[in-house]
């Protein structure tokens, strides 16, 4: 396992750094966060076209550029940084992926290209108690019907689910938990926008009433596709907490220099520089603990099943701890709404319950740990 950056990789973090930098500026985040739809097509448009984001871990015979997930990571650590205000996540990391680890084919030719190409907006919908993210909490129920199957239930928390032209729903069918495609035209599906602590991640749920679907896989396959799906997603998280713990820990730092109090920088006191390093210390930590689940994940590592909540769960609370000290270094105007840094506070405290909360994570890792995995 080669836990080190190539230089492409490099230059692909770079490039996508300075994409964010023109295209995804506070100014624009702030003004996107606060429409219905939360991203600009526009720039979306232009992150498949000119970088080819959305495909880029999609396999090329599906219409990708077959990269590996330590390329996703690189690209996902730059758009926490940002905090991108697009439907990314949704599509490329949990759809994408649960397509992909689906291994049906057919569904692959023809949901995979439109995600790659940025035409299709796509997420997965599994969640129906907002504090439960385990799969076998789903009650949504699948009907065979002569011409497929029809879906009944609600789901909530479905992470772009009011704009997504393609829905992946788990649903209970007579074989067991099963994945089915679901088109946002379909009669019978019906979705709402819900408010949400993280303005720049916009949540929805989502009712199904006799609503046609398409059979993803065989029946009973999605309670692995999912816990692949979610283990993978739970690694991406990780990454995207690392890039925005490091801005906020270089707000940090630059307010502390610039900031003059009792005659001298504020960053010349005691206490300001222990609060500096100790983010520092968490910062690099976190970095680690992600990027070793993403090799992990590159190398489809037994590992994996650990490093991946461990990941996760620290991350998190580096992430939430990082994000609460620069509001306290900055002052009074860390806490004003004009300031970015309540925004970064926001994804910090509801990125630490997505895909469940640090406990919960360490919660599995103890039950693997004990059961003898990752070894």
């Amino acid at each position: 396992m080669s836990m080190t950056f190539t230089a492409e990789q490099d230059e692909l973090r770079k490039s996508v750094r300075r994409f964010l930098e023109q295209k995804s500026p506070p100014a624009d985040v702030r003004r996107l966060m606060e429409t219905e739809e939360g991203y600009d097509p526009a720039v979306w448009q232009l992150m498949a076209e000119q970088l080819g984001l959305q495909g880029m871990a999609v396999p090329e015979e599906y219409g990708g550029s077959g990269f590996g997930f330590v390329e996703l990571i690189a690209v996902l650590e730059e758009m926490g940084r940002a905090l991108l205000c697009a439907p990314y996540f949704s599509s490329v990391v949990l759809a994408a992926t649960a397509l992909i680890e689906s291994g049906d084919d057919a569904a692959q030719k023809d949901l995979l290209p439109g995600i790659a190409d940025g035409s299709t907006i796509a997420t997965l919908a599994w969640v129906e108690t907002p504090t439960r993210w385990a799969a076998e909490t789903v009650t949504t129920r699948a009907s065979r019907t002569s011409d497929g199957y029809t879906l009944d239930g609600t789901k909530t928390l479905v992470v772009d689910g009011h704009i997504a032209s393609l829905l992946l729903v788990v649903a209970e069918a007579d074989g067991g938990l099963s994945l089915f495609a679901v088109d946002a035209a379909a009669p019978g599906l019906t979705r709402r926008r819900l408010e949400s602590l993280d303005m720049t991640r916009k949540l929805a749920s989502v009712e199904l009433s006799g609503t046609p679907a398409r059979l993803v896989a065989a029946e009973g396959d999605a309670a692995g596709i999912v816990e692949r799906t979610i283990r993978l997603a739970a690694v991406a998280l990780a990454a995207e907490q690392v890039g925005a713990a490091q801005k906020c820990l270089e707000m940090s730092v630059d307010y502390a220099k610039l900031r003059v109090q009792f005659g001298r920088p504020i960053g010349s006191f005691q206490a300001i520089k222990h609060k500096c390093a100790d983010m520092l210390l968490e910062v690099e930590s976190a970095r680690s603990a992600a990027y070793y689940a993403a090799w992990a994940a590159a190398d489809a590592s037994p590992e994996l099943a650990v490093v991946a909540p461990l990941a996760k769960a620290y991350c998190s609370e580096a992430f939430a701890n990082a994000a609460a000290e620069t509001i306290q270094i900055h002052g009074g105007i860390g806490f004003t709404w004009e300031h970015d840094a309540h925004l970064y506070y926001r994804r910090a405290k509801s990125s630490e319950q997505f895909l469940g909360s640090p406990a919960e994570h360490r919660d599995e890792l103890a039950r693997r740990l004990l059961a003898g995995e990752g070894s």
